[in-house]
């Protein structure tokens, strides 16, 4: 196999050169590791090795210094533009423009560009762009990227901009001249003092061979011609004529320009190289649906290798690090050893999200009655961690469930404290000062927890190494105050950069890179995934100060060049490749739809041959989900038996109006809820919806009507009752009924909320109400008030097992006794209608409006009566519509009429009866029918709130 590497070693070997007086300098460390290789294996006899360097290394060794890191740097920075701006904002908020600005000053270094013409020219053109009328559109488009707000913001805003700008040139100045006297530098200063001292650079002791580079900075490009005209140096060049004979090829963008370049170009070898034409690999192409899909393709393509190859001469090149860890779990078994040579983000990792929401929790932490208060949402992504889930197995999910049960929207410390030493280190409120000292505490607690987990303690252990140093420098600022906010904004800005390295043999096993990463380097078998375009290349668009025009004009580099440097990285790879496999997906990605990479649009051109594609499918059913049935087996049927009641009086269980009702909706739903028992997912709810407030409402009625005949020792109720009652009995009937609602001690202040306070005013205007039209058709006598009283029944039907008994159950939210009638009164909050055209219709499971509040309070009549049997009184089912209430003429009777027709009311169920249980009977003989199964409904519209549609696929 073709290797750039080994060639260039074999090529320094045959020339005789004494390799003890040799200087090998490369792009990168990587490369290095390679060329000693290979080196290595060509040396017959004992002798000593070059030294091999990066061109960094050259620089820093000649600067004498090595840069500072990025965080000290963009700190320093910070402090300066503070001198020079009066009105600077908070570090945390600067932290963005610092890590922007101070890469444009190394560019400016870098490529040795006046900076005082630069950001003098900058000052100008902002003088004259901030005015919007003197721009066209292409103007805007160039500065767009450092001026995103330009065209939403006024004119105040610009002016701020433009003073801003104004800074830049001072601010460079006095950031050279403060890291001069602190002794630190950054890598862009370094660079420019070596080259701008080149006179007094001695001749150095060993001859520097160059070798692999392809795009110079303009500082690299002067020190290297340097030495290949005052120190005989020599340079190696990596070319193909693939990109470097085509005008208009992107890799070949630099080394064009060098072949025409007076000191460069004699370097260049008089036969051009020609792998990629030569060579002819087999080059394929697959398209998948999802950006994950491509891990399990990976895997495949790996499994089809042979047997005995050399897994070291394949590269598995990720554009997207996301990617890593997919790939990494679908590798074939025969891969026994892989060398990882990028770094994974530890913001991805489960560690850094839980340290992130430990923050986060402070921010939502309240006091009430010196007691320290959780917000429930923050504890539950908490608790849901593997971290406190192993502290204490089990302890988690029952304050989780405990927390559902109360609706708890705040937890106590006290509470969460039970959980253990972590829980006690996690659930507490810190100050400022001890924000540093806490998180490195919790960091190590953490790593004592993970001693078997060697991938969680090497994320953690990067989190601990940059909280160290962003810990010490602060130490050294004396202008810097910290905040909880601030302190979260800021390991937020910084964290988001970290990223673990992983540890490897990095000349042996399969290996898998990111692309800058594969520089010099030759391999059999090339798969690329991410082969999209804005993934590679990369999306247009440098982070940058400075506008695109007078980047150019000054030599700094622009896209056009980063295209350059992919394009010469990719096509590098097809130098000794004999199989390509690239992979890239079709799915839209953050709204861009999937675009294959330019570069296979290139080469199905430049190549002249044909590409073979292949489009990976995933299987996927078009088709309507199909209708979901369930047979009435013996097992099913089986279930039903909970409901029958057996020879001593009892059941299991027992039908409630809700159950019937449900049954008539959708046979299917019956069965998921109350034989399946698959309930809804309950949350704690902070909202007083509908159904919370509903049962606030039955609540406060029960116990107001409920305290009364405690009080009184009576259960009649007088008109002169109610002037008491409703003065003075509302309102703490309603604080009592929230209490018990969401299982508050007797004597807890309920505090409320903004909702909950204005939820129990509209409470107490309904309770008002209620009373108004109580008292006007006092006197009554209370029988029973909801669940004080459980009203039950047996009702004979025929089954396939002959006749059985089934038992029927109710809460009625209030009987009482009124002019001679039991009045069976069901409390609604919502607009349930009081009219239904007859019986027949509150069965009907296919009429549009089937009235089912009247088939519930009919049922109350049933029910009451079974309980009852010697009762003789009427009974009158009624529905109080809380809504309804305030209007003249509000009838709580039901009417059995039809549209547009004067209605019956009913006056007694009993009139009703026979008709009514002939019904039921009808639906709990369908309930039992082993020949109707628990199918789908038909109206979709009842699927639209359903919590099992998903089941379904509606």
């Amino acid at each position: 196999m073709h290797s750039f590497l080994r060639n260039t070693a074999k090529e320094i070997l045959d020339s005789g050169v004494d390799l003890q007086k040799l200087t090998v300098v490369l792009p990168n460390r990587r490369a290095g590791l390679f060329f000693t290789q290979h080196l290595g294996s060509l040396i017959t006899e004992p002798t000593w090795m070059p030294e091999v360097k990066t061109i960094e290394e050259i620089f820093y060794d000649l600067a004498g210094n090595r840069p500072a890191d990025d965080l000290t740097l963009i700190f320093e920075l910070f402090r300066v533009y503070q001198e020079l701006n009066p009105d600077a904002e908070t570090f945390d908020r600067f932290y963005f423009w610092g890590e922007m600005i101070l890469k444009d000053f190394n560019d400016v270094d870098q490529f040795m560009a006046n900076a005082s013409k630069l950001y003098h020219h900058l000052s100008e053109i902002k003088e004259l762009e901030s005015d919007l009328s003197f721009l066209n559109d292409s103007q805007v488009e160039l500065i767009k990227q450092f001026w995103s707000s330009f065209e939403r913001q006024d004119r105040d805003h610009q002016e701020k901009f433009l003073k801003f700008w104004q800074l830049l040139n001072p601010l460079y100045t006095s950031f050279q001249a403060s890291l001069a006297v602190s002794g630190l530098a950054y890598s862009g200063m370094l660079y420019r003092k070596v080259v701008e001292s080149l006179d007094t650079i001695t001749r150095p002791e060993k001859t520097h061979y160059f070798i692999g580079f392809n795009a110079f900075t303009g500082t690299e490009e002067v020190l290297i011609k340097h030495y290949l005209t005052d120190f005989d140096a020599k340079i190696f060049w990596d070319i193909d004529t693939y990109y470097l004979e085509d005008r208009v090829q992107e890799a070949g963008l630099f080394f064009r320009d060098y072949q025409k370049d007076k000191v460069f170009g004699p370097t260049f070898p008089k036969e051009t190289p020609s792998h990629i034409e030569d060579r002819k690999a087999s080059i394929k192409t697959y398209a998948t649906p999802l950006k994950t899909n491509q891990a399990n393709l990976v895997g495949s393509i790996l499994d089809k290798i042979p047997a005995g190859e050399r897994w070291e001469e394949t590269v598995v090149i990720l554009p997207d690090e996301q990617m890593l860890f997919p790939v990494l779990h679908t590798l074939p078994e025969q891969v026994d050893k892989v060398n990882v040579t990028m770094g994974y983000p530890v913001k991805n990792a489960p560690v850094y999200s839980f340290l992130e929401a430990v923050l986060e929790m402070q921010r939502f932490i309240k006091e009430e009655d010196g007691k320290l208060l959780f917000y429930h949402t923050a504890v539950k992504n908490l608790l849901s961690s593997i971290y406190l889930k192993n502290e204490q197995p089990g302890f988690a999910e029952e304050l989780m469930d405990e927390m559902q049960l109360l609706n708890q929207i705040h937890v106590s410390a006290d509470k969460l404290h039970k959980g253990g030493k972590l829980y006690h280190m996690i659930f507490q409120k810190l100050d400022n000062q001890s924000l540093f000292p806490y998180l490195a505490e919790l960091m190590e607690a953490l790593a004592e927890r993970l001693e078997e987990e060697p991938l969680q303690r090497s994320y953690l252990y990067q989190c601990f190494k940059q909280l160290t140093r962003l810990r010490e420098i602060f130490a050294g600022q004396d202008t810097l105050s910290i905040n909880r906010e601030f302190f979260i904004r800021l390991f937020r800005q910084i964290f988001r950069e970290v990223k673990l390295p992983f540890e490897g043999e990095p000349l042996q096993g399969l290996q898998i890179m990111g692309v800058l990463e594969s520089r010099n380097l030759d391999f059999k078998r090339v798969i690329i995934c991410n082969m999209n375009e804005d993934s590679f290349p990369p999306a247009a668009g440098l982070n940058s100060m400075i506008p695109f025009n007078i980047r150019k004009a000054f030599g700094l580099p622009v896209q056009e060049q980063n295209d350059s440097i992919y394009a010469y990285t990719f096509y590098r790879l097809l130098h000794s490749a004999e199989e390509v496999h690239m992979i890239y997906t079709t799915a839209s990605d953050q709204g861009k739809a999937g675009e294959k990479s330019r570069y296979i649009q290139q080469m199905g051109v430049e190549l002249g041959r044909e590409i073979a594609e292949e489009v990976i499918y995933i299987p996927i059913d078009q088709k309507s989900p199909e209708e979901i049935t369930i047979q009435k087996n013996n097992e099913v049927l089986g279930l039903l038996d909970k409901y029958l009641i057996d020879e001593h009086g009892r059941s299991q269980t027992s039908f409630s109006p809700s159950a019937l009702s449900v049954f008539l909706d959708c046979r299917l739903k019956f069965y998921l809820q109350y034989l399946a028992n698959i309930q809804e997912k309950q949350e704690v709810n902070e909202e007083i919806d509908a159904a919370v407030f509903g049962n606030l409402a039955h609540l406060s009625m029960e116990i107001l009507y409920q305290d009364f005949a405690k009080r009184k020792g009576r259960t009649l109720l007088e008109k002169s009752d109610f002037d008491d009652l409703s003065k003075t009995w509302v309102f703490p009937a309603i604080e009592k009924a929230i209490r018990q609602f969401y299982h508050l001690e007797d004597e807890t202040d309920t505090k409320l909320n903004g909702q909950m306070a204005i939820a129990r005013d509209v409470l107490q205007k309904y309770l008002h109400q209620i009373l108004k039209v109580d008292k006007d058709s006092a006197p009554f006598r209370l029988i029973s008030l909801e669940k004080e009283k459980k009203y039950t029944a047996g009702i004979e039907i025929e089954t396939s097992k002959g006749k059985q008994i089934v038992s029927l159950k109710g809460i009625i939210d209030r009987v009482d006794e009124h002019q001679g009638s039991v009045r069976l009164i069901d409390y609604k909050s919502g607009q349930d209608n009081k009219n239904f055209p007859d019986v027949p219709s509150l069965f009907d499971r296919d009429h549009k409006s089937r009235n089912k509040a009247a088939m519930q309070t009919m049922f109350y009549g049933l029910i009451y009566q079974a309980t009852n049997p010697s009762n003789k009184l009427p009974l009158k089912p009624a529905i109080f519509n809380l809504r309804e209430m305030f209007s003249d003429d509000f009838n709580p009777y039901l009417q059995e009429k039809i549209p547009y027709k004067t209605g019956i009311e009913v006056d007694d169920y009993r009139n009703y009866e026979e008709e009514y249980s002939t019904g039921l009977k009808t639906l709990l003989g369908d309930i039992y029918n082993p020949d109707i199964p628990f199918d789908q409904t038909e109206d979709l519209k009842k699927c639209a709130y359903c919590p099992y549609k998903e089941i379904c696929g509606r």
